[in-house]
């Protein structure tokens, strides 16, 4: 890779924050660690990784208090963030991917799932934030995305509270299984308020829908 993306490992268990180091770094990304959720966040604000990896259970500040903490910063809105855990259950992931994570692998992480997650979510969070460029440069004064809320999306586009939730989360590049997890429903409900979503907007898949959703909470952001 040309600009070495840069990956910061939040961890309080220092072989596991060592061997996760060296194995991204043997794949040719920037590695910089942390040893609690309190020192990550300092971290995070400080060398602005391109990739969060942070375990879930840590002294002092856990996973999930840093992803509220980093979320509710406009410099992370989309960094990815996979959180690392040796819990599996699907309340878990569902508490974490409602706090804002991306994706949640459980201990021991498997080399290949670790490099395939990073990759997909770097490909989606630079997709997404060239969307974002595009339209801030498009509108008056640049005004950004605000995703903190679906409620633009139901009233300027006439969705349901749901199909607006579950667009809010399609335009920040989670999956249908994503929103499952972070909706509580079925994937197959997501794909019907998918269908429902298209018909209303006059779309014919998920990109073309996200490009409406980011537009219109460009156009209404509160900044």
């Amino acid at each position: 890779m040309s600009t070495a993306k840069k990956i910061l490992i939040i961890e309080d268990q220092g072989t596991m924050r060592r061997n996760l180091a060296l194995l991204l770094e043997m794949e040719g990304f920037q590695v910089v660690t942390a040893e609690n959720g309190r020192i990550g966040l300092e971290t995070a604000r400080r060398e602005r990784p391109d990739v969060i990896l942070c375990d879930v259970m840590m002294p002092e500040m856990d996973g999930y208090a840093v992803v509220q903490a980093l979320r509710g910063e406009p410099d992370f809105a989309t960094t990815p963030f996979l959180f690392l855990t040796a819990k599996g259950e699907k309340s878990d992931i569902r508490v974490g991917m409602n706090f804002g994570a991306d994706d949640y692998l459980t201990k021991p992480v498997v080399r290949d799932d670790l490099l395939a997650a990073i990759e997909a979510r770097l490909a989606r969070a630079e997709a997404q934030d060239e969307r974002v460029r595009e339209l801030a440069g498009n509108h008056p004064g640049g005004h950004l995305p605000d995703f903190s809320s679906p409620a633009p999306l139901q009233t300027h586009l006439g969705l349901t509270g749901r199909e607006a939730e579950v667009l809010l989360w399609v335009a920040q590049g989670k999956s249908n299984g994503d929103v499952s997890s972070i909706l509580g429903c079925s994937e197959k409900t997501v794909k019907q308020h998918l269908g429902s979503i298209f018909e209303k907007l006059g779309v014919e898949n998920r990109t073309s829908a996200s490009l409406v959703a980011v537009e219109t909470l460009a156009k209404h952001s509160r900044g």
